[in-house]
């Protein structure tokens, strides 16, 4: 799992954030349908009344276009402007929370980098 998908909060947030990483990752390009509501409910264990609002959110923010009958489709350029706007929050909301725990741990951002994970 990624960082997008380690969000406390509304399942339905947490539900887009999984599908905002699997977006940013390629699992889904432009011109991709998503999985249907229920596959995707099932999948996760989620009601459908929630994925279904996690979907609003990315049809909301002209990400994905829904073509009746048939299902959700990534439009072009989404992937794009969906990292765009996952940077920008992570910049804004977690990246401050972040500096304030390397401080009190006094951690070194460039030894971190460096640091082999095991």
């Amino acid at each position: 799992m990624t960082a997008l998908e380690h969000e406390e909060g509304p399942v339905y947030l947490r539900l887009r954030a999984q599908i905002a990483a699997a977006i940013l990752r390629g699992e889904y390009a432009a011109g991709d349908q998503l999985p249907s509501v229920r596959a995707l409910a099932a999948d996760y264990g989620a009601n459908p009344l929630t994925v279904a609002k996690a979907y609003q959110t990315f049809q909301d923010d002209g990400y994905v276009e829904v073509r009746r009958g048939v299902g959700m489709f990534v439009l072009p350029g989404a992937v794009e402007r969906l990292r765009t706007a996952e940077r920008n929050r992570f910049l804004s909301n977690q990246w401050p929370r972040i500096r304030e725990q390397m401080a009190l741990l006094d951690l070194d951002l460039e030894k971190l980098m460096s640091r082999e994970t095991a």
